[in-house]
């Protein structure tokens, strides 16, 4: 009897720490603090640093019976009063019995529904409230006061999605406002669509993405090498076949632009019944001025190589699919989106321009962008052409020679992005660090559930 109610006990345990899920409180089904908040003003958040410092933690549970914790913590300039959901998680207890799995209760201060009140040691005076919403930490809303208002920001990963959206309501009365109060009253001024998401449109992603990874093991990196239409091994720019002797059937030969053809040429081939021509793949996507710098230097290095590339192959799928020859000014393959305003850095925030003409993206905000993009465009992956700086040469040539593909998705709120290279995985993180300082273009594909690569 005892071994049967233990198994209620961790059922139930179980149970509360997945209810935030089916909340009734707000539309997201994030945990709500708004009625505890209520009574917390006077010891909490109006009290001076040194009466705060008097409070124990301490635990509230909600009308729905989810449980809170109120406590402080302090930085070397701030102190910030946490009031944070509560969560579940298995640990190893050892002991002279042997090694347990027992329950343990946690407060996250950056879980979903976390509400953080941060204020300046010096002053005691509020500096922001933070509001944590996705399983993302990095993607939060915050508020600042601004006179006798205050003002709302959208963080994703760094980078303001907005910043300084006016609110209509003063700084305090965020003290005891619901997350369906804040979602009610940002829903112009805050672009809640790019965090918005639905786990179920991502299917064909994840399925392309675990079908390349499955065929990277016979992939062969060999600069210049693609498999033209007619399944040859050949040069990319000239079309003139590698010597069949030192070919392993066993293997696929790819360069970094190959790679991405076989990719194409995997959603394509089971509709068209062929792969893609190579020689269209090749025109040129970019007009320069004969005489103006960038002219006369393509004249002696194939600048846009890469980019012409991705330009061409988005545009070739886009005209598989749709059973008419687009050009790639007319497939709307190109991604153009601005969607930040500014940036966290180590000095505070820097303003940003997002998108540059013909040359993309820089590679150090690409996470937040495919979040969004993710968010925005799902079912969709992307193609990347890198611009980097050839400092070989003197004077120094940005020119595009490398591609990558982007699969990003959303599992249980949660993203993620695969990311393929030269016939190689690699995590976002270390891509975005690797061309740190280089810029990245973009096309957009639509992924499939169809999607054979040889």
């Amino acid at each position: 009897m005892k071994k049967l109610n233990r198994t209620i006990l961790c059922s139930f345990i179980l149970l509360t720490f997945v209810a935030p899920v089916f909340a009734a409180y707000n539309s997201w089904g994030i945990p709500d603090s708004s009625e505890i908040r209520k009574t917390l003003k006077e010891r909490w958040f109006d009290a001076s640093l040194e009466a705060v410092r008097m409070n124990l933690p301490e635990i509230y549970d909600n009308n729905a019976g989810q449980k809170f914790q109120v406590r402080l913590e302090e930085s070397d300039s701030t102190y910030m009063i946490y009031v944070a959901p509560c969560a579940v998680i298995n640990v190893k207890v050892y002991s002279s019995l042997g090694v347990n799995n027992e329950q343990q209760e946690i407060y996250p201060g950056d879980a979903p529904g976390s509400w953080v009140l941060i204020c300046d040691k010096k002053t005691g005076s509020p500096i922001r409230i933070r509001w944590y919403f996705s399983t993302n930490s990095d993607v939060y809303v915050q508020f600042t006061p601004y006179g006798k208002s205050s003002l709302a920001d959208m963080i994703i990963f760094g980078n303001y999605a907005a910043k300084g959206a006016p609110t209509g309501v003063s700084f305090e009365a965020l003290y005891s406002l619901s997350f369906e109060d804040i979602l009610n009253l940002t829903a112009v001024s805050l672009p809640w669509k790019y965090v918005t998401v639905d786990d179920d449109k991502y299917g064909s992603v994840l399925q392309m993405a675990g079908m390349i990874q499955k065929n990277l093991g016979k992939i062969m990196y060999v600069p210049d090498a693609i498999y033209d239409e007619n399944n040859e091994l050949v040069q990319v720019i000239s079309g003139k076949p590698f010597t069949k002797g030192d070919i392993d059937p066993s293997k696929l030969y790819l360069s970094s632009a190959g790679f991405i053809k076989w990719i194409a040429d995997g959603l394509v081939e089971p509709v068209a019944g062929s792969k893609l021509n190579r020689a269209p793949l090749l025109v040129e996507t970019v007009s320069l001025k004969e005489n103006g710098y960038q002219g006369v230097l393509s004249q002696k290095y194939n600048l846009f190589f890469s980019l012409n590339w991705i330009r061409n192959v988005a545009s070739a799928i886009v005209s598989v699919n749709t059973g008419k020859v687009y050009l790639y000014k007319d497939s709307g393959v190109d991604v153009t989106v601005n969607p930040f305003a500014a940036a966290i850095n180590g000095a505070g925030t820097k303003n940003t321009v997002t998108f540059i003409e013909d040359s993309g993206y820089d590679a150090e905000g690409l996470k937040s962008l495919l979040y969004i993009l993710a968010a925005t465009e799902p079912g969709n992956f992307y193609f990347g052409a890198i611009r980097e700086t050839d400092k070989t040469v003197s004077p120094e040539v940005k020119v595009f020679n490398d591609c990558v593909a982007f699969f990003p998705y959303f599992s249980n709120k949660s993203f993620g992005c695969f990311v393929f290279m030269n016939g190689r995985s690699v995590s976002l993180e270390d891509f975005c660090n690797l061309y740190a300082g280089d810029f990245v273009y973009l096309t957009r594909a639509r992924a499939s559930d169809r999607f054979f690569p040889d």
